[in-house]
């Protein structure tokens, strides 16, 4: 069997006609695609809960920064939302961690929550709840079955672009008018 093409470290962007009430107009950031499946987190669907009252459940002695602490937290998929999972700008050291790219990192540790707030934490983050899964093979034929755009991830829109804004920065990325798409795919 052929290997897959890794879609580690790119966005899936919904097409305008996925209406998965989850889904619709998410950007989803891929940790992990190999063989056996693959594993996201959506980065535009927030939660009611702010960066600071995570913290206060999780560390009511962490410092939050002001400028911080009004943070959204994401509800990163419906798999496992009691789980709390930081994708941030690269700082190694932390009991959990993985890089995922030269400039990002995913922590999984409670230890990072304690200084995610202030300036001993990294640059930049977004903390998520829950993630989204696909089995072997899912992915690759919701995205041949026209569900999905691809494309490299973006620092910019991951970390800086406000939450309810990141779909149309992904788009407007992919310099093509989404609304002209057809769900329809043409076979030779």
């Amino acid at each position: 069997m052929p290997q897959t093409t890794s879609f580690q470290n790119h966005f899936l962007v919904a097409m305008p006609a996925l209406d998965d009430a989850y889904f619709s107009r998410s950007v989803t950031y891929i940790l992990e695609h190999n063989d056996q499946g693959a594993m996201g987190i959506v980065i535009n669907q927030p939660s009611t809960m702010t960066f600071r009252e995570l913290i206060k459940q999780a560390d009511d002695k962490a410092l939050v920064d002001d400028d911080k602490s009004e943070q959204i937290v994401v509800c990163g998929g419906p798999v496992h939302q009691d789980r709390g999972f930081v994708l941030h700008s690269t700082q190694p050291g932390w009991k959990s961690s993985l890089e995922l790219s030269s400039d990002i990192m995913l922590t999984t540790s409670r230890d990072i929550l304690s200084v995610l707030g202030n300036a001993e934490g990294p640059s930049d983050s977004l903390v998520a709840l829950g993630y989204a899964g696909w089995e072997a093979g899912q992915l690759e034929q919701e995205i041949a079955d026209n569900a999905w755009l691809l494309l490299e991830a973006d620092t910019d829109i991951l970390f800086h672009t406000p939450i309810h804004r990141k779909w149309q920065a992904a788009v407007n990325k992919l310099g093509v008018d989404v609304w002209q798409l057809t769900q329809q795919s043409g076979h030779a």
